[in-house]
């Protein structure tokens, strides 16, 4: 079965996620082999926590889970796409639809998402 190569990334290979309906960029991760297999595996987007260094199932805490439809490799194969459908609404852990919710315009960061959930409502200890 075809694997990407993880060497060339030190194990660690980009992974975008991308909603399948739409198009829009939701979020950039980090696969490693493990995370890529239990991604094949389950059908649920699975990555690499580079702050933790742990596996994490992508909604795990706030069940905005992201059912894999399609995974694309670049030509180098050390880059992945991941065309999913996002349940919940939300990839980003702020709260906001995609990650890429802000925009750069004449030198200052303006917000243009909409946000879906209180991140403090839904990681609380």
């Amino acid at each position: 079965m075809f694997e990407p190569d993880f060497d060339k990334g030190g194990g660690l290979l980009p992974a975008i996620v991308q909603d399948d309906d739409t198009g829009e960029v939701l979020m950039l991760a980090y696969m490693n082999r493990e995370a890529w297999l239990k991604t094949l595996e389950t059908g649920k987007a699975t990555f690499w926590s580079r702050s933790r260094n742990v596996l994490w199932l992508k909604g795990e805490t706030s069940g905005h889970v992201q059912i894999v439809r399609e995974v694309r490799i670049d030509c180098d194969h050390d880059a992945i796409l991941i065309k999913a459908h996002q349940l919940g609404g939300a990839a980003c852990h702020t709260g906001y639809r995609s990650c890429f919710y802000r925009r750069l315009v004449n030198g200052v960061l303006e917000d243009t998402g909409v946000k879906i959930f209180d991140p403090e409502e839904v990681y609380r200890k």
